[in-house]
């Protein structure tokens, strides 16, 4: 049995969700924080058997796509100043990581 853990970007969240219970895995959904942007996304839980894992990881490739978006760049706290430039930055955001982990044992009460 693998726990795969899927964080993805909030816009791909809702079509990654209906996908996999299409295929019937089980996935636990959770609002989660970047770090980089600073910006919501979304984790999934997904426990499921060996041999149903490359299925998982092919449904998360084809529902989360990156794509390049305009960000308004964070002014530096107590930093220089005057390197910082204030136009929006064009940035690749969205896809998906994914981390694929073995369990040990599970229980379902």
């Amino acid at each position: 049995m693998k726990l795969i853990l899927a964080v993805v970007q909030d816009q791909d969240s809702n079509r990654l969700l209906n996908a996999l219970m299409e295929n019937n895995f089980r996935a636990t959904k959770l609002a989660t924080t970047g770090g980089f942007l600073r910006s919501g996304n979304t984790t999934f839980i997904i426990g499921t058997e060996d041999n149903r894992v490359d299925k998982a990881l092919e449904i998360i490739r084809e529902n989360c796509k990156s794509r390049e978006q305009l960000v308004a760049p964070i002014s530096p706290m107590g930093g220089n100043a005057d390197s910082f430039i204030p136009y929006p930055v064009e940035v690749e955001v969205g896809g998906a990581t994914v981390f694929v982990l073995p369990v040990d044992r599970f229980f379902h009460f």
